[in-house]
């Protein structure tokens, strides 16, 4: 990732690579933190300080690489933690920063409650469910994005994915119980 490529040969000028990819930044702090406000503010913070180092970012092999990373990093530095927690996003909100497709009103129910799991878990499973499933990146790719091994990775995301079917099961589980009450 961090192979420089000739001055001379940089693609992009800073207006024009966020012009091309804010969008998608976007979606993906939204993802990560659950919250656009958080969202907009994590990657309004990223683009400050790559603006400022544009030149240099600017020639290396992989520049949205480089950026995608800065803004997971931001999303799991210490300043953000007491608001990771919280789970402001509806689909609505979601839907504002990207083209909505067709959908029955029972999958919103389903996604905002997945939603509100997923912003249950740590902040590293969080990250590494969201670069498997949202991005698709590969167990590698992840582990140099969140700066550990790729065993790390696959722990935290079945470790993730164990929490999210437990919890899944107990939602089950109260849902039936309240329709049994109510028969």
């Amino acid at each position: 990732m961090t192979e420089r490529i000739p001055r001379e040969a940089a693609p992009y000028r800073f207006d024009d690579f966020v012009r091309q990819r804010l969008d998608r930044f976007l979606r993906y702090a939204t993802a990560l933190s659950c919250d656009p406000h958080l969202a907009q503010d994590i990657v309004q913070e990223v683009l400050l300080r790559a603006q400022a180092r544009w030149e240099r970012i600017a020639t290396l092999h992989a520049p949205e690489a480089y950026v995608h990373r800065m803004v997971t990093n931001e999303y799991l530095s210490w300043r953000r933690h007491r608001a990771a927690r919280q789970v402001a996003s509806t689909h609505e909100t979601l839907e504002t920063l990207a083209r909505p497709v067709a959908d029955h009103a029972s999958r919103y129910a389903e996604r905002d409650a997945m939603r509100a799991r997923i912003a249950t878990l740590p902040r590293k499973q969080r990250a590494a469910l969201v670069l498997r499933y949202y991005e698709n990146l590969s167990d590698a790719e992840i582990a140099e994005v969140l700066g550990c091994g790729a065993g790390t990775v696959r722990s935290h995301i079945s470790r993730a994915l164990t929490k999210l079917r437990a919890a899944e099961a107990a939602h089950a589980r109260t849902t039936e119980t309240v329709k049994g009450a109510h028969s």
